[in-house]
Protein backbone atom coordinates (compact mmCIF):
# COMPACT_ATOMS: atom_id res chain seq x y z
CA UNK A 1 0.00 0.00 0.00
CA UNK A 2 2.51 2.54 -1.08
CA UNK A 3 2.66 6.34 -1.52
CA UNK A 4 1.38 7.77 1.63
CA UNK A 5 4.19 9.78 2.35
CA UNK A 6 4.54 11.16 -1.09
CA UNK A 7 0.64 11.99 -1.34
CA UNK A 8 1.14 14.25 2.01
CA UNK A 9 4.25 15.53 1.03
CA UNK A 10 2.75 16.65 -2.16
CA UNK A 11 0.08 18.42 -0.02
CA UNK A 12 2.66 20.18 2.01
CA UNK A 13 1.27 17.89 4.83
CA UNK A 14 3.72 15.80 7.41
CA UNK A 15 3.76 12.05 6.22
CA UNK A 16 1.56 11.14 9.07
CA UNK A 17 -1.05 12.24 7.56
CA UNK A 18 -0.83 10.43 4.51
CA UNK A 19 -0.90 7.41 6.81
CA UNK A 20 -4.29 8.68 7.80
CA UNK A 21 -5.62 9.09 4.63
CA UNK A 22 -4.63 5.63 3.85
CA UNK A 23 -6.09 3.88 6.90
CA UNK A 24 -9.69 5.47 4.82
CA UNK A 25 -8.17 3.70 1.92
CA UNK A 26 -7.43 0.81 3.50
CA UNK A 27 -11.61 0.97 4.96
CA UNK A 28 -12.79 1.56 1.37
CA UNK A 29 -10.56 -1.37 -0.52
CA UNK A 30 -12.37 -3.96 2.73
CA UNK A 31 -15.46 -2.99 2.20
CA UNK A 32 -15.49 -3.23 -1.58
CA UNK A 33 -13.96 -6.66 -1.65
CA UNK A 34 -16.06 -8.01 0.75
CA UNK A 35 -19.34 -6.35 -0.85
CA UNK A 36 -18.37 -8.58 -4.12
CA UNK A 37 -17.35 -11.29 -2.77
CA UNK A 38 -13.48 -11.39 -2.83
CA UNK A 39 -12.60 -14.79 -0.18
CA UNK A 40 -9.63 -13.90 0.93
CA UNK A 41 -7.92 -10.32 1.26
CA UNK A 42 -3.93 -9.25 2.32
CA UNK A 43 -2.94 -5.97 3.01
CA UNK A 44 0.99 -5.32 3.07
CA UNK A 45 0.75 -3.01 6.42
CA UNK A 46 4.39 -2.61 7.26
CA UNK A 47 7.09 -4.34 6.30
CA UNK A 48 9.88 -5.96 8.17
CA UNK A 49 12.18 -2.97 6.77
CA UNK A 50 9.77 -0.18 7.69
CA UNK A 51 11.47 -0.52 10.98
CA UNK A 52 14.28 1.49 9.87
CA UNK A 53 12.11 4.64 9.46
CA UNK A 54 12.69 7.86 11.52
CA UNK A 55 11.01 6.68 14.80
CA UNK A 56 8.67 9.34 15.18
CA UNK A 57 6.90 7.57 11.74
CA UNK A 58 7.05 4.28 12.93
CA UNK A 59 5.45 5.24 16.61
CA UNK A 60 2.73 6.66 13.84
CA UNK A 61 2.36 4.13 12.24
CA UNK A 62 1.78 1.53 15.15
CA UNK A 63 -0.68 3.93 16.83
CA UNK A 64 -2.81 4.50 13.74
CA UNK A 65 -2.54 0.46 13.39
CA UNK A 66 -4.21 0.01 16.75
CA UNK A 67 -6.90 2.53 16.57
CA UNK A 68 -7.65 1.12 13.27
CA UNK A 69 -8.52 -2.40 15.20
CA UNK A 70 -10.28 -0.52 17.73
CA UNK A 71 -12.55 1.08 15.26
CA UNK A 72 -13.12 -1.71 12.58
CA UNK A 73 -13.64 -4.50 15.38
CA UNK A 74 -17.50 -4.10 14.77
CA UNK A 75 -17.83 -3.92 11.43
CA UNK A 76 -15.84 -7.15 10.83
CA UNK A 77 -17.89 -9.17 13.45
CA UNK A 78 -20.83 -7.30 11.36
CA UNK A 79 -19.85 -8.59 8.00
CA UNK A 80 -18.56 -11.84 9.45
CA UNK A 81 -14.34 -10.69 8.45
CA UNK A 82 -11.97 -12.82 9.78
CA UNK A 83 -8.98 -10.87 10.78
CA UNK A 84 -5.67 -13.10 10.11
CA UNK A 85 -1.91 -11.24 10.87
CA UNK A 86 1.32 -12.80 9.28
CA UNK A 87 4.49 -11.83 10.31
CA UNK A 88 7.34 -11.18 13.30
CA UNK A 89 4.64 -10.35 14.95
CA UNK A 90 6.65 -10.54 18.09
CA UNK A 91 8.19 -7.05 17.30
CA UNK A 92 5.14 -4.93 17.16
CA UNK A 93 4.73 -3.03 20.48
CA UNK A 94 2.56 -5.13 23.31
CA UNK A 95 0.00 -2.88 23.28
CA UNK A 96 -0.77 -3.61 19.57
CA UNK A 97 0.27 -7.22 19.70
CA UNK A 98 -2.87 -7.22 22.59
CA UNK A 99 -5.30 -5.45 20.46
CA UNK A 100 -4.48 -8.33 17.72
CA UNK A 101 -4.91 -10.37 19.18
CA UNK A 102 -8.15 -9.72 20.69
CA UNK A 103 -9.91 -8.75 17.21
CA UNK A 104 -8.71 -12.11 15.74
CA UNK A 105 -10.10 -14.23 18.89
CA UNK A 106 -13.53 -12.07 18.02
CA UNK A 107 -13.52 -13.04 14.39
CA UNK A 108 -12.11 -16.30 14.46
CA UNK A 109 -15.17 -18.17 13.73
CA UNK A 110 -16.21 -15.75 11.08
CA UNK A 111 -17.34 -17.40 7.78
CA UNK A 112 -16.59 -14.55 5.32
CA UNK A 113 -13.70 -12.60 3.72
CA UNK A 114 -10.54 -13.56 5.71
CA UNK A 115 -8.55 -10.01 5.70
CA UNK A 116 -4.85 -10.15 6.53
CA UNK A 117 -2.67 -7.97 7.43
CA UNK A 118 0.55 -8.71 7.10
CA UNK A 119 2.84 -6.76 9.39
CA UNK A 120 6.48 -6.77 10.02
CA UNK A 121 6.56 -8.79 7.03
CA UNK A 122 9.30 -9.69 4.58
CA UNK A 123 9.07 -12.48 2.01
CA UNK A 124 12.47 -13.55 2.28
CA UNK A 125 12.07 -13.52 6.05
CA UNK A 126 9.04 -15.64 5.73
CA UNK A 127 10.93 -18.22 3.42
CA UNK A 128 13.57 -18.25 5.95
CA UNK A 129 11.21 -19.17 9.01
CA UNK A 130 10.11 -21.94 7.00
CA UNK A 131 12.91 -23.26 6.13
CA UNK A 132 13.72 -23.71 9.18
CA UNK A 133 10.44 -24.90 10.87
CA UNK A 134 10.35 -27.64 7.77
CA UNK A 135 14.61 -28.60 8.48
CA UNK A 136 13.45 -29.34 12.26
CA UNK A 137 11.15 -32.20 11.19
CA UNK A 138 13.73 -33.23 8.55
CA UNK A 139 12.55 -32.75 4.94
CA UNK A 140 12.69 -29.51 2.83
CA UNK A 141 10.63 -30.12 0.14
CA UNK A 142 8.05 -27.79 -1.81
CA UNK A 143 4.74 -29.44 0.42
CA UNK A 144 6.93 -29.17 3.70
CA UNK A 145 8.12 -25.31 2.99
CA UNK A 146 4.39 -24.69 2.16
CA UNK A 147 3.27 -25.94 5.57
CA UNK A 148 5.62 -24.03 6.95
CA UNK A 149 4.46 -20.49 5.63
CA UNK A 150 2.87 -17.77 7.59
CA UNK A 151 0.33 -18.04 4.99
CA UNK A 152 -0.62 -21.74 5.29
CA UNK A 153 -4.55 -21.87 5.48
CA UNK A 154 -5.15 -18.70 3.25
CA UNK A 155 -6.38 -19.35 -0.61
CA UNK A 156 -3.73 -19.16 -3.19
CA UNK A 157 -2.70 -15.88 -4.53
CA UNK A 158 -4.24 -14.90 -7.80
CA UNK A 159 -3.55 -10.80 -8.03
CA UNK A 160 -0.74 -8.65 -6.15
CA UNK A 161 -1.66 -4.96 -6.42
CA UNK A 162 1.11 -2.25 -6.49
CA UNK A 163 -0.07 1.12 -6.21
CA UNK A 164 2.32 4.65 -6.71
CA UNK A 165 3.92 3.75 -9.97
CA UNK A 166 6.31 1.38 -8.58
CA UNK A 167 7.48 -1.41 -10.32
CA UNK A 168 8.69 -3.97 -7.92
CA UNK A 169 6.94 -6.47 -5.26
CA UNK A 170 9.15 -5.14 -2.35
CA UNK A 171 9.69 -8.40 -0.67
CA UNK A 172 5.97 -9.25 -0.44
CA UNK A 173 4.45 -12.88 -0.46
CA UNK A 174 7.30 -14.10 -3.01
CA UNK A 175 6.79 -17.69 -2.66
CA UNK A 176 2.94 -17.15 -3.00
CA UNK A 177 3.54 -14.84 -5.90
CA UNK A 178 5.39 -17.45 -8.20
CA UNK A 179 1.92 -17.82 -10.78
CA UNK A 180 0.22 -14.21 -9.50
CA UNK A 181 -0.53 -11.70 -11.72
CA UNK A 182 1.25 -8.36 -11.15
CA UNK A 183 -0.84 -5.07 -11.39
CA UNK A 184 0.72 -1.94 -11.53
CA UNK A 185 -0.77 1.38 -10.91
CA UNK A 186 -0.16 5.09 -10.72
CA UNK A 187 -2.59 6.07 -8.20
CA UNK A 188 -0.58 6.61 -4.38
CA UNK A 189 -2.42 4.77 -1.98
CA UNK A 190 -4.36 6.96 -0.34
CA UNK A 191 -6.31 7.70 -3.39
CA UNK A 192 -6.99 4.15 -4.15
CA UNK A 193 -10.50 3.55 -3.81
CA UNK A 194 -13.74 1.59 -4.80
CA UNK A 195 -13.27 2.92 -8.32
CA UNK A 196 -9.15 1.72 -8.68
CA UNK A 197 -9.77 -1.41 -6.87
CA UNK A 198 -12.58 -2.66 -9.30
CA UNK A 199 -10.30 -1.14 -12.40
CA UNK A 200 -7.66 -3.71 -10.95
CA UNK A 201 -10.34 -6.50 -10.57
CA UNK A 202 -11.71 -6.16 -14.33
CA UNK A 203 -7.66 -5.84 -15.62
CA UNK A 204 -7.50 -9.57 -13.93
CA UNK A 205 -10.29 -10.84 -15.04
CA UNK A 206 -9.33 -9.85 -18.41
CA UNK A 207 -5.85 -12.06 -18.50
CA UNK A 208 -5.46 -15.81 -19.38
CA UNK A 209 -4.07 -17.46 -16.74
CA UNK A 210 -1.88 -20.50 -18.43
CA UNK A 211 0.03 -22.06 -15.38
CA UNK A 212 2.61 -23.21 -17.89
CA UNK A 213 0.30 -24.80 -20.58
CA UNK A 214 -0.59 -22.96 -23.89
CA UNK A 215 -3.59 -21.41 -24.98
CA UNK A 216 -4.47 -24.04 -27.05
CA UNK A 217 -3.81 -26.70 -24.10
CA UNK A 218 -6.62 -24.00 -21.92
CA UNK A 219 -8.82 -23.83 -24.53
CA UNK A 220 -9.41 -27.66 -25.16
CA UNK A 221 -9.32 -28.14 -21.15
CA UNK A 222 -12.31 -25.64 -21.39
CA UNK A 223 -14.06 -27.32 -24.17
CA UNK A 224 -14.02 -30.60 -22.05
CA UNK A 225 -15.33 -28.74 -19.18
CA UNK A 226 -18.40 -27.78 -21.31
Amino acid sequence: MDGNGRWAEARGLPRVAGHREGAEAVRAVVRAARRIGVPALTLYAFSAQNWARPAEEVAALMLLLGQFLESERGEMRENAIRLNAIGDLARLPPEVRAQLGLVMDETRANGGMILTLALSYGGREELVHAARAAAEVGEIDEASLEAHLWTKGLPELDLVVRTSGERRISNFLLWQAAYAELYFTEVLFPDFRDEAFLTALADFQGRQRRFGLTGAQLAALDEGER
